[in-house]
């Protein structure tokens, strides 16, 4: 069995993509990084612009975020860089950037990527036993 060459993206360098998200009428920027074929486990590079704050949300998976500038105001309080959140799926939660300043994160998930709005959505499906 052969290996397959390493996957190599210079974030300095890609162009941002900006990201509809019609559920808020906004968008966010990031720089796709990989998204794996076999889990769909994914990194990408995000950027929230100042004053953005993605509301009340949850996810069919598990994600984490590595602050890498600015500081990330979650749910759970505000973490500035080298700071790593990691949110269990399933989690009501919201995560944004200050007032003032832009946030710039790496966004890795443990599967296909996926979000609820509370809002549109309701609360996550509990499973009864």
């Amino acid at each position: 069995m052969s290996k397959s060459a390493a996957t190599v993206v210079d974030t300095n360098t890609i162009p941002w993509d900006s990201l509809p998200v019609p559920e808020l009428e906004a968008t966010i920027l990031q720089k796709l990084c990989v998204v794996d074929g076999d889990t769909g486990m994914s990194v990408a590079k995000v950027c929230y612009k100042a004053g953005f704050t993605n509301v009340s949300h949850w996810h069919n998976c598990a994600h984490g975020m590595y602050v890498l500038d600015g500081i990330l105001v979650t749910s759970e309080g505000s973490f500035g860089p080298g700071n790593f959140v990691w949110f269990p799926e399933g989690t009501t939660m919201t995560h944004g950037a200050q007032a003032d300043n832009d946030v710039t994160f790496l966004f890795i998930t443990n599967k296909p990527f996926d979000i609820h709005y509370t809002h549109v959505d309701g609360a996550y499906p509990v499973m009864q036993d």
